[in-house]
């Protein structure tokens, strides 16, 4: 069924476009277009059959990045009723979706670590980091104003590296929308621990 796949930029994004080779032209009008919003943003666009599983789009999304860690990541997807589901990978797409396609889907962090040192892969500790980075902007992972605070200068230690006050100026911190409500207080904390404890 597969074919070709290639990536053209869309609004400054790259996109990968994936062709399948349909053997009837009932099978042609059995393909559904399938857009997936990665961590970073950027989409992945498809066609997949009305019988193709969630694991096909899982497997490709781990094959895109190379991802071999895949335990901690899913599918998700919103219905009509805006609430969110986990594609499951035995079932069919089609039958999961309650929505007519073309379908938009998202590439989650679908559990986090228990034991985070125990991550063996760079990558899946950069996914897991940008997954993180939206929970805390959206407001989904909450803390005290301290484990805040450190968390934003983990974010801008990740982001910009050491503090330079070459290349830092005062203010640098309120380019980085973090928290939904980042306060000024907040951020000369952020400021304070990423130029002294990172």
């Amino acid at each position: 069924m597969f074919a070709s796949c290639h990536c053209v930029r869309r609004g400054g994004r790259t996109m990968k476009m994936i062709h399948f080779r349909s053997s009837s032209i009932k099978s042609l009008s059995q393909e559904m277009k399938c857009t997936i919003r990665l961590l970073d943003d950027s989409e992945i666009s498809c066609h997949i059959q009305r019988e193709t599983k969630g694991q096909f789009l899982i497997d490709h999304i781990c094959n895109y990045y190379s991802l071999l860690e895949k335990d901690y990541f899913g599918i998700r997807y919103v219905d009509p009723e805006k609430q969110r589901h986990w594609l499951e990978p035995s079932k069919s797409i089609s039958k999961q979706m309650k929505s007519h396609p073309p379908y938009t889907m998202c590439f989650r962090v679908k559990f986090y670590p228990h034991e985070p040192l125990k991550i063996k892969e760079e990558l899946t500790r950069y996914l897991l980091y940008l997954q993180i980075k939206r929970d805390i902007f959206h407001g989904r992972l909450l803390c005290s104003f301290s484990d805040a605070a450190y968390l934003g200068a983990c974010i801008v230690q990740a982001e910009l590296g050491d503090y330079d006050p070459d290349e830092h100026p005062e203010n640098y911190i309120s380019e980085f929308e973090i928290f939904p409500k980042q306060s000024q207080k907040l951020e000369r904390k952020i400021v304070e621990i990423h130029r002294n404890e990172l």
